[in-house]
């Protein structure tokens, strides 16, 4: 069979394009990407989910009397002949009883339930935040190691250029090249490998990390007889370096904001209000431990069947009721220590949220400000640094050739190049980092039933 050639050639290129296509397109992950997958895919979110269906479950059935007691049963049977009609006090008695709670507890612990299942969907938010941040930084990572592995590759050729200069100098005695010089550039490319060996590394580590987060998540992973092999998949990151811009870039303007404004953007973070809600609950359960000095009351109705006398006369059958209720004399070792747990559990958490909201105010201060120096250091080094560098190492390579300058220099000038140019890819880097880790501490909940915190709380954090 016979092809037009031409055809041939360009249908072989088509081809060649498609698969080349689909293999990246397995391969690469951007990190809009990345975060989708990570969020979709987060087993946790799931479990969340459940937790909350479970406490809403718990709180309707909180709400509901205990089950009535039913009993059966048959009284004064006489043993010398077990019959049932021979004395009059014999009875089949049928028994209800019924106990009540004690106080309002049932509707607090039903309250106390409700409040408690409210504070997932706030779980949730702040773990898909969480989880932005994380793969934020974990991708990130792994481009950092990316690019720099490029940047290595890309001043490879320089280097080896620069060692075939020198030893051909060296070999044909043109100069002043001395076999120290050869030595040098060889040493500079055996070191230039260890140093893509550990980026290899550290971008293999990261795509590692990445990849946990990546795995599609279902219902069947459950299963034990699962095939796990089904998860291998290998991504790599894009090579275009993402834009994360600041949710709140205002306050990048300001000089230094203060801690009572940061205090009250705080107030609506879902982590915040997850604790806030902790704090309710508990106030809910020193309602519930109070309760406990109320009587438990109980009440309880029989009705007793009597046979008729072996003389065919009749016996009137029995009823009874009455309550029952228990005496809380005794209150100082049990309901008042139960009350005093409950108090400081609840003083307890309402700590644990200051103490959350003053932690995240200073990782604030502290985004704030490395990002400012960033921007700094980004600046100088665009604008100076990189030129100046480039400048050095062409200057350096012109003196030497012309045999007006030092190889040793030229292999510095080149070294410092690349540092330069790596050194303003980390600054790039770590500012999106910081943006990512801002942008989790200033998330923020829109809710009609936002988490207040008191005027005397907020002036406790201090300008």
């Amino acid at each position: 069979m016979f092809f037009n050639r031409p055809i041939y050639q360009i249908l072989l290129l088509i081809t060649s394009i498609l698969v080349t296509y689909t293999v990246n397109a397995k391969k690469v992950i951007s990190l809009e990407e990345a975060i989708f997958l990570a969020q979709q895919n987060d087993p946790w979110l799931q479990s969340n989910r459940f937790e909350q269906r479970a406490v809403e479950d718990r709180s309707i059935a909180a709400g509901t009397l205990p089950d009535p007691k039913l009993s059966l049963g048959i009284l004064n049977l006489p043993s010398d002949s077990w019959q049932f009609d021979q004395e009059g006090m014999t009875q089949f008695k049928v028994g209800l009883s019924q106990v009540f709670p004690r106080g309002n507890s049932l509707e607090i612990k039903q309250q106390q339930l409700k409040i408690s299942a409210s504070k997932y969907p706030l779980l949730r938010e702040d773990r898909k935040a969480k989880v932005t941040k994380l793969i934020s930084e974990i991708w990130l990572d792994a481009f950092l190691a990316q690019q720099t592995i490029n940047l290595i590759k890309n001043n490879w050729s320089l280097f080896e250029q620069m060692a075939d200069v020198a030893e051909a100098n060296y070999s044909n005695t043109v100069g002043n090249t001395r076999q120290q010089d050869v030595i040098r550039a060889q040493l500079e490319i055996t070191q230039l490998e260890d140093r893509l060996t550990i980026e290899q590394l550290k971008r293999d580590t990261s795509i590692a990390r990445l990849n946990e987060w990546l795995h599609i998540f279902e219902q069947d992973y459950l299963d034990s007889r699962y095939d796990f092999d089904k998860l291998e998949q290998s991504f790599l990151v894009s090579d275009q370096l993402p834009e994360i811009s600041l949710t709140h870039e205002e306050l990048i303007e300001q000089d230094k904001p203060s801690r009572n404004e940061l205090a009250h953007r705080l107030v609506s973070h879902p982590a915040i209000m997850a604790v806030e809600i902790n704090k309710q609950v508990s106030k809910k359960a020193v309602e519930l431990a109070r309760q406990k000095y109320s009587t438990q009351w109980g009440v309880n109705a029989s009705y007793s069947y009597r046979d008729d006398m072996p003389t065919g006369d009749k016996r009137a059958d029995l009823f009874s009721i009455g309550i029952t209720f228990d005496l809380p004399l005794f209150t100082d070792t049990r309901q008042d220590k139960e009350v005093s747990a409950s108090i400081a559990q609840s003083e307890a958490i309402r700590t644990e949220k200051f103490l959350m909201t003053r932690q995240m105010i200073s990782n604030i201060e502290k985004e704030l400000k490395e990002i400012k120096r960033l921007d700094q250091r980004q600046q100088i080094y665009h604008e100076l640094l990189l030129k100046q560098s480039n400048n050095q190492a062409v200057a350096s390579l012109s003196a030497y050739t012309s045999d007006n300058g030092d190889f040793a220099e030229v292999v510095r000038a080149r070294i410092a190049e690349l540092n330069a140019k790596i050194a303003a890819l980390k600054i790039a880097v770590n500012k999106m980092k910081s943006a990512a880790r801002l942008n989790y501490l200033l998330i923020q909940h829109q809710s009609p039933h936002l988490a207040k915190l008191s005027e005397k709380q907020v002036q406790s954090f201090g300008e």
